[in-house]
């Protein structure tokens, strides 16, 4: 069988089966969430680990290495935050062609320094390699400050399902850069920041953590396919109702009706998406310095369902990014 055939998903839960094999007493999370977790001395610590591979993960040219730099570290602190942790150390490791200008690969790693001082994360090492494409592969570690961290494995019938900010910019960037579409300024530096420029929730998601919150992942997939894992690692369904998503109204204005799509299944939002009681979820908006929206609900059964305002299924045609399926 091949890599194709199996998934990305497939993959995963197939290698994670191998793994499950070695036990550790203080490792609390292995393979199947946002990052791995182990008890330390005193905290709870956190890893993780993510590509960024040229003609798969960005087209070539499509992206200055500085901006490339800090999507990369930002793609990678986005996992720690979708854990309510925070992020202390970064090791960055490279493949480039052996023609790649030295001055593209510190324009790669000023935009990731900038980012890391943003959020106190140091580059504290990593490797360079020859290769035939670009890649970059990040390690993320940090820990927890509370007892308490935000997995996929704990929605339950029942809870409401919320998503911080609004969903769609940075899959509008992509469609606009791949296809040189012309916007007006505004449209056209809202994009380019969403995609190109996007902020992890490290302080959101220590605050869910904060207020009760036990479920979350972020949505670097779509907001689908994301939900997805939430409810397979769970064992429960999800039910969404897709006029309540918060799309950006510069996608909406800009894509019409396809911007409910590029909510939907986009991904690279970086957003937090997560599941808990009413009172929780109250509290969560109290307290959130961004805008949090109910979107539907944790429900018995197995994967999501999107309806429309009176309950009928939507069609959503894509689900979301996976690796190895072709679309």
């Amino acid at each position: 069988m091949k890599v194709s055939e199996l998934g990305e998903f497939g993959l995963i839960d197939l290698l994670a089966e191998m793994a499950g094999g070695e036990k550790d007493e203080q490792l609390l999370i292995g393979i199947g969430d946002d990052a791995a977790a182990w008890q330390g001395d005193e905290s709870i610590q956190l890893a993780t680990v993510d590509s960024f591979i040229q003609d798969v993960h960005f087209p070539s040219g499509i992206a200055p290495w500085k901006e490339l730099g800090w999507k990369a570290l930002a793609a990678n602190l986005s996992d720690i935050a979708a854990m309510g942790g925070l992020p202390r150390y970064a090791l960055v490791s490279l493949a480039l062609p052996d023609n790649t200008e030295v001055d593209d690969v510190t324009a790669l790693y000023t935009g990731m320094l900038e980012l890391g001082r943003e959020y106190g994360v140091a580059i504290i090492g990593g490797d360079i390699s020859r290769a035939p494409i670009v890649a970059i592969t990040i390690t993320i570690l940090g820990s927890s400050q509370k007892k308490q961290i935000l997995t996929r494995s704990a929605a339950k019938p029942g809870e409401l399902v919320a998503v911080t900010g609004e969903l769609g910019a940075a899959a509008a960037g992509l469609e606009m850069l791949k296809l040189k579409l012309q916007f007006d300024p505004q449209a056209t530096a809202c994009f380019d920041r969403a995609f190109l420029h996007p902020y992890p929730r490290i302080a959101e998601g220590q605050l869910l953590a904060e207020q009760g919150v036990k479920t979350a992942i972020d949505i670097s997939d779509g907001l689908i396919a994301d939900l997805s894992q939430i409810c397979k690692a769970s064992q429960v369904g999800a039910r969404i109702e897709v006029d309540r998503v918060p799309i950006e109204p510069m996608a909406k204005v800009q894509f019409g009706e396809k911007s409910i799509e590029l909510a939907l299944s986009g991904g690279e939002d970086y957003e937090l998406l997560f599941a808990a009681g009413t009172e929780v979820i109250d509290k969560v908006k109290r307290a959130a310095p961004c805008p949090i929206t109910v979107i539907g609900e944790i429900v018995a059964g197995k994967g999501v369902t999107v309806v429309d305002r009176q309950g009928n299924p939507s069609n959503v045609v894509k689900r979301g990014w996976e690796h190895f399926i072709t679309r």
